[in-house]
C-alpha cells in the first residue's frame, strides 16, 4: 500500500478541507511555462552558437536554468519564494545577452509574473473573506454542512 501524506492520515470526516492559494498556481503555471521556454530556448541557443561557445556551457546553463525554474515551484508557498520567483524573472530576461530575442520574452513572462501574483493575491484575499463570511452565516443558521434538502 501506498504511504500516506500527512494531510491524508490527519484527515477526518467532516473536516474541511484547505484551500489552496490561487497565487501560488498562477505563480508555478508562470514558471514551469517559463521552464519549457528556457529549455527550447537552449536548443535554439544550442544550433546557433555551437561555433561561438562550447556547447556543454550552453546545455548546463539552459538546462540547469530549466530545472531551477521548476524546483521554483517548490518554494512558492514559504515567505520568500516570490522572491525567488522575481530572480528568476531577471534571469531569464537577463539570459537577453545571449539571444536577443530572449530580452522580448522575458520582459513578457515578467508582466505575466506580475499579473499572476496581483491577480492571485486578489482572488485569495476574496475567498477569505467569502469563507470568513459562509461561516459566520454558518454560526448564525446553525448549519454546518450546507447540504440541507439536497436529494
Amino acid at each position: 500500500m501506498a504511504k500516506l501524506t500527512k494531510a491524508q492520515r490527519e484527515w477526518r470526516p467532516g473536516m474541511p478541507k484547505k484551500r489552496r492559494s490561487t497565487k501560488v498556481m498562477f505563480a508555478s503555471t508562470v514558471l514551469l511555462l517559463e521552464a519549457f521556454v528556457a529549455f527550447f530556448a537552449t536548443l535554439a541557443v544550442f544550433g546557433l552558437k555551437r561555433g561561438e561557445v562550447q556547447p556543454a556551457l550552453i546545455l548546463t546553463f539552459g538546462i540547469s536554468l530549466s530545472v531551477i525554474l521548476i524546483l521554483a515551484c517548490a518554494v512558492l508557498s514559504k515567505p520568500w519564494g516570490i522572491g525567488v520567483g522575481w530572480v528568476m524573472q531577471l534571469v531569464l530576461i537577463l539570459s537577453g545577452f545571449v539571444e536577443p530575442t530572449m530580452f522580448v520574452v522575458g520582459v513578457l513572462f515578467a508582466a505575466c509574473w506580475w499579473y499572476g501574483i496581483r491577480a492571485g493575491m486578489r482572488i485569495d484575499r476574496e475567498n477569505a473573506q467569502r469563507d470568513r463570511e459562509q461561516a459566520e452565516w454558518n454560526a448564525s443558521h446553525g448549519d454546518s454542512g450546507g447540504s440541507a434538502g439536497v436529494a
